[in-house]
């Protein structure tokens, strides 16, 4: 398993790294659409509907993506956009978590496998848009994400327990603990100090994300890298949520070790879109 793992990763950061960092955003588009397009099939498979569906959600998942090229969404999207994505991923999120495993079946399935491939679609727009604000902050904002997985794994490992005696959500991620999260908060607020000291030392180009919310000071930083962090647990809830609901272990296996798209991308889902609310606002 261990060597399916390495050899996975590998594989696909031989192909992320020179899209990430092409001169031209098409190779990026390209490799991220294949991604988030069998994201979609994946999530078809997990809301159980057929398999000519979940090749017809897929593909209409890319049709919405290119589309939204043709509307000239990358330059510009309209706020709102990134507004009603946040109040769906806080809503819906909240909603799924304090009901539990067994409400998410009783949804029509068409309304389930319709919203998912809703924000799978925002989800990739607000990625090729934030990488053609610049790496810098594209990867602030992937970073943010890894690192309140890192150091939650981490604190629940180490503190899991010792300050609250009841789990974050144990009928859907018995592992997680209220010490993990708030454990990944801190090492977010780390990273971005650090990134942020790194960035006004460097006057790159394009600013990372911590650059400007510190920008706009305490009072709007910290709450901001709380809340995304906060986001980034409720991403990952949210897809174990649909996984037990499924009865699955993993979304597919189509990254070998891995499991599937979604179980590698379920916490960057709500991030990105939030992210570009959040920069739109400020």
């Amino acid at each position: 398993m261990l060597k399916q793992r390495v050899i996975t990763a590998l594989v696909l950061l031989a192909l992320l790294l020179p899209a990430l960092f092409a001169v031209h955003p098409w190779p990026f588009m390209v490799l991220t659409l294949v991604m988030i397009t069998a994201g979609a099939w994946e999530w078809g498979r997990l809301n159980g509907v057929g398999r000519v569906q979940a090749w017809m959600g897929a593909l209409g998942c890319l049709v919405a993506c290119a589309l939204s090229i043709l509307s000239g969404w990358l330059q510009s999207t309209p706020p709102q956009l990134w507004l009603m994505a946040g109040a769906i991923w806080v809503l819906l999120g909240a909603w799924m978590i304090q009901r539990g495993v067994s409400a998410w079946a009783l949804w029509p399935r068409l309304v389930r496998w319709y919203a998912g491939l809703f924000l799978l679609a925002l989800a990739w727009l607000a990625l090729v848009q934030a990488h053609q604000r610049g790496v810098n902050f594209l990867l602030s904002v992937l970073v943010l994400v890894w690192a309140a997985d890192v150091f939650a794994y981490f604190f629940g490992r180490a503190l899991g327990g010792r300050f609250f005696s009841f789990k974050l959500a144990p009928a859907i991620s018995p592992g997680k603990s209220w010490e993990g999260v708030f454990g990944g908060m801190l090492g977010v607020f780390l990273v971005s100090w650090a990134w942020t000291v790194f960035d006004r030392s460097l006057n790159p180009i394009t600013p990372s994300f911590y650059t400007l919310v510190w920008a706009r000071g305490a009072g709007l930083a910290v709450p901001a890298l709380m809340f995304m962090s906060a986001m980034s647990v409720v991403g990952d809830l949210v897809e174990s949520l649909v996984k037990r609901s499924a009865g699955l272990k993993d979304s597919s296996g189509l990254l070998p070790g891995h499991g599937g798209v979604l179980d590698r991308v379920d916490a960057l889902l709500p991030t990105l879109p939030l992210a570009m609310m959040l920069v739109a606002w400020i």
